[in-house]
């Protein structure tokens, strides 16, 4: 394996490596590990979805199974997409990749026309389709991991740099008041960035770039100020800024050690705002106590695990890319949202992946699945 100057690019390899045929092979087996562990955690948050969402679903719309219908008619797509990426060369997605960033980016300019975009918490994140609602912050997620792949590949030069600062700049400020969903974004790109062995130089301008965006974003509204006092002091203000979070750590440490038993939650009953998106892990917390938390971390754990393998042996330079940037993706907002659940850093209205209430979010994270399961397919052999 060879370093790049710099950074030291941990993705390139020989380019008797790139070939797919010599050096790897298509005939290699799906990683059951990993697709067991992603069904797994996908059937845990239908019962965590179901469990939470109860009080609310009957108060708001008179059918306690309102949510985890909606929940289920997500998931068969889910494991459809899944399956057909899986199937599908992942070589495939480099071509269509300038295609899929412009319909995403395409899909976050319709949540501001009137009949399309839904409105919330004082932000256009959604999008009304066909009777489903779609937020396209998650979608953009996989396709902009996909074309940064692509458009990293080969050997990074200053062209490549003000394109990638270009398609970053247009999505965190499409991205609009979705803090979380920008910080994420800016941690796929500077984490592809990295892998692709980008002069040290051009990184530090990126994070440089990237903190003064997001102090920007920060001080911009009111409310982002107010829950980083809330970070600062969770239980200062309990009926006003800082009622959520103070909310959320009550839950977790009234599960104590083994939790309260499943559906024995008290703070589901409207107690928790978000409780089946963002806030969801404190109710596993209440349920499931402490144990019961640690054993879906080291879940998430085992499956990032797996999917950094087969990033790091895929046979080629792209393979390697869009494995890093899934998995990256996966791990940031995995571990922002319980960062969050626990107060180690201020709430952000990131959901936790294949766990929390939210189809599109689903459904883009099982089709990244499938994507590593079709790398993982192509693995290189010793």
């Amino acid at each position: 394996m060879r370093y790049n100057k710099g950074t030291g690019n941990f993705f390139r390899r020989n380019k008797s490596m790139v070939k797919v045929g010599s050096s790897s092979s298509r005939d290699s087996k799906w990683d059951w590990g990993l697709l067991g562990a992603a069904v797994l955690l996908t059937l845990f948050g239908l019962l965590m979805v179901y469990d939470s969402s109860q009080f609310e679903a009957f108060r708001d719309f008179g059918d306690k199974y309102y949510y985890i219908k909606k929940q289920i008619s997500w998931v068969m797509p889910g494991i459809a997409a899944l399956l057909a990426a899986g199937m599908i060369d992942y070589h495939y997605w480099k071509r269509v990749s300038l295609p899929l960033l412009l319909f995403s980016v395409l899909m976050l300019l319709l949540v501001f026309i009137p009949h399309f975009g839904v409105s919330a918490y004082g932000a256009h994140r959604w999008l009304s389709i066909l009777g489903f609602t779609v937020q396209p912050a998650e979608i953009i997620k996989l396709t902009s991991v996909i074309f940064l792949a692509a458009l990293l590949e080969q050997k990074v030069k200053a062209k490549q740099f003000l394109l990638l600062v270009l398609v970053v700049s247009i999505i965190v400020g499409l991205l609009q008041k979705d803090l979380g969903s920008a910080i994420i974004f800016n941690i796929i790109a500077f984490s592809i960035y990295f892998g692709a062995g980008a002069p040290l130089r051009y990184i530090a301008g990126l994070a440089i770039l990237g903190a003064v965006g997001a102090f920007g974003f920060v001080i911009a509204a009111p409310y982002r100020v107010r829950r980083i006092l809330a970070f600062l002091d969770p239980f200062y203000d309990p009926q006003g800024y800082s009622y959520h979070i103070s909310q959320v750590l009550i839950a977790l440490g009234s599960g104590g050690w083994f939790g309260l038993g499943v559906g024995q939650s008290r703070q589901k009953f409207a107690y928790i705002p978000e409780v089946t998106t963002d806030s969801i892990f404190a109710i596993i917390g209440e349920e499931f106590g402490f144990v019961g938390s640690l054993v879906l971390i080291l879940m998430f754990v085992y499956l990032l695990k797996k999917c950094f393998a087969i990033a790091m042996n895929a046979p080629d330079s792209f393979g390697k890319l869009l494995g890093l940037g899934l998995t990256v993706w996966l791990a940031s907002q995995a571990a922002i949202n319980l960062a969050a659940m626990v107060a180690l850093m201020p709430l952000t209205g990131v959901p936790l992946p294949f766990i929390s209430y939210g189809g599109s979010a689903l459904l883009a994270n099982l089709f990244a699945v499938g994507i590593l399961l079709n790398i993982s397919r192509f693995q290189s052999q010793k």
